[in-house]
């Protein structure tokens, strides 16, 4: 990460966005394996899957979706093999999705949608379906997780499915509620390397609300274990008791977990109200940049939060990048954004807009940014007011206590003042395998100069295709290599336009100098996250 600025991050405005409803569309599902024409070369070494979901069903019957997060996931596989690419993709046969489909109408409430009562009912039985308890969705779109050497996919409520990576059925649904006090988890965990996985999730009762931090053992003890061992070694107490952050991943290190505590608060209430009200769940999700950003750190072999108190001004992070330990302070890179109101805008109505109105939609929407935060572990208590904590000579993050105890915190910038022209950068990654925790130089991402990602990025360098939409770019690494960036990247690239062919992409990760595209003749919506399993 050489090329490091101080300079305000601001975005130039857009005009004359292409279209990209195409992008988020139901699909049909491709589930008989395909061959895709490759142009240039697969390494020889790539072989395995690069598996990935997202939502690709966006309507019922005469009942459709309002947010881009509530489609019903649908599972894509590209596996590779001695330079050969085949394609196959299926819906999920979530219990939610069987339910809607039997019906053909939309049953069971998702993020942004409320379920209408079944038409048949007659008045009174739908007026008291109203004070019913939803139903939770079990609409795992977001990520695939491993947890005991199984891949679920997981989403954020207290439901994962575990999928067969094979064939893409889904062998069994797993509900965190039934193991540990909480309900539900993130859709990013991480992972030591003897596979202890580490995850957060909230929980709800009378005095209030938690975050938990997760362990999950790294080993079954019974061949139909899934979850089972899984503890909660840390609570952490919400700032506001009936207002918890919300949150979609965290930092960890060797020996530390970094929960941030941001200003995107989860009105409870309104959240166990929203029935009643006819409201959806996403109408009890408020950004209140009045409160400042906190980071909490837990030591995670002791469970022990730790006492520093570490605020900085209000932001939303929904990607952490890395983080590592230096000189006795943790080190935290994410990609943030200083205005919190972006889950609204991508309801699909937003999404799918054309011409002017599509412009507006962008132009309001929040850039993200790579940022770098210093957190000292061992302030002492006599250390004086207005110094800056941080011994770090490379960085020119700031830490500096406070008149009342607390640690303020001021950020670096992680990006070259060029990044700003290619919209900012998320779906950050890095070569986790080697560098999850440890000190590190490079990560890599999409630039956003539209609502999707429309190129990749290392650091400084981009790789982009006018009317594409590249995913989230991961890394995989050439066997045996030490080197941090030896190895290649895979990207899902997609079109709206309707005469070009969506492909899997590989570029050299040293100098993303394209090697080759496996081009599949099959529609595809645009996606959240996958992973690479290598065979």
């Amino acid at each position: 990460m050489d090329n490091i600025h101080q300079t305000k991050a601001v975005s130039p405005k857009k005009e004359n966005l292409p279209c990209i409803a195409p992008l988020l569309a139901t699909v049909e599902e491709t589930p008989e394996t395909i061959s895709a024409e490759v142009q240039g070369q697969f390494p020889k070494w790539l072989n395995g899957s690069l598996l990935r979901t997202g939502p690709g069903k966006f309507e019922f019957g005469k009942d459709e979706y309002n947010h881009w997060f509530d489609g019903m996931a649908l599972l894509h596989q590209f596996r590779m093999e001695k330079g050969t690419v085949t394609y196959r993709s299926k819906f999920l046969q979530s219990d939610t999705y069987k339910a809607n489909s039997v019906q053909n109408r939309i049953v069971i409430s998702e993020f942004g949608t409320l379920a209408l009562p079944d038409p048949c009912r007659n008045v009174f039985e739908c007026f008291m379906s109203k004070f019913e308890l939803p139903a939770m969705t079990d609409n795992t779109s977001v990520n695939y997780v491993w947890y005991k050497g199984d891949y679920y996919l997981s989403s954020e409520n207290n439901f994962m499915n575990k999928v067969d990576i094979e064939t893409l059925e889904k062998t069994e649904k797993v509900d965190w509620s039934k193991f540990i006090a909480v309900n539900g988890a993130t859709a990013h965990p991480h992972y030591d390397p003897d596979g202890t996985a580490y995850n957060m999730g909230n929980s709800y009762g009378p005095y209030g609300s938690c975050y938990n931090i997760i362990r999950v053992p790294p080993e079954k003890v019974d061949v139909g274990d899934t979850i089972h061992g899984a503890q909660v070694i840390c609570s952490i107490a919400s700032t506001e008791r009936l207002k918890p952050s919300y949150y979609h991943s965290f930092g960890m290190t060797k020996n530390y977990i970094i929960f941030i505590e941001q200003p995107l608060k989860i009105n409870l209430w309104k959240m166990i109200t929203s029935k009643i009200r006819g409201k959806a769940l996403s109408d009890g999700i408020s950004w209140e940049p009045q409160s400042n950003t906190r980071f909490h750190v837990v030591n995670k072999h002791t469970g022990q939060l730790l006492p520093g108190m570490y605020f900085t001004k209000p932001f939303v992070m929904f990607h952490q990048i890395n983080a590592f330990e230096d000189q006795g302070c943790v080190v935290i890179d994410l990609c943030c954004q200083d205005n919190g109101r972006s889950l609204e805008l991508y309801q699909l109505q937003n999404l799918r807009k054309a011409g002017e109105e599509l412009d507006q939609v962008y132009n309001s929407a929040a850039t993200s940014f790579p940022r770098r935060f210093v957190l000292p572990l061992h302030a002492s208590l006599n250390a004086p007011e207005g110094e800056n904590l941080s011994p770090l000579s490379y960085s020119s993050a700031s830490a500096v206590k406070q008149a009342d105890g607390k640690i303020w915190c001021s950020y670096e910038n992680l990006h070259p003042e060029n990044l700003e022209q290619v919209g900012g950068i998320e779906f950050p990654q890095i070569n986790y395998g080697q560098f999850c925790g440890k000190k590190y130089r490079f990560f890599y991402g999409c630039g956003f100069r539209h609502l999707v990602g429309d190129s990749l990025i290392k650091v400084d360098v981009v790789w982009r295709e006018d009317d594409f939409y590249p995913s989230e770019p991961v890394f995989v690494p050439v066997p045996g290599s030490s080197e941090e960036d030896g190895g290649v990247i895979l990207s899902v690239v997609i079109t709206p336009n309707q005469n070009k062919s969506n492909f899997l992409l590989v570029l050299d990760a040293k100098n993303f100098e394209e090697l080759g595209r496996a081009e599949v003749p099959v529609q595809m919506p645009y996606g959240f996250h996958g992973t690479f399993i290598a065979t």
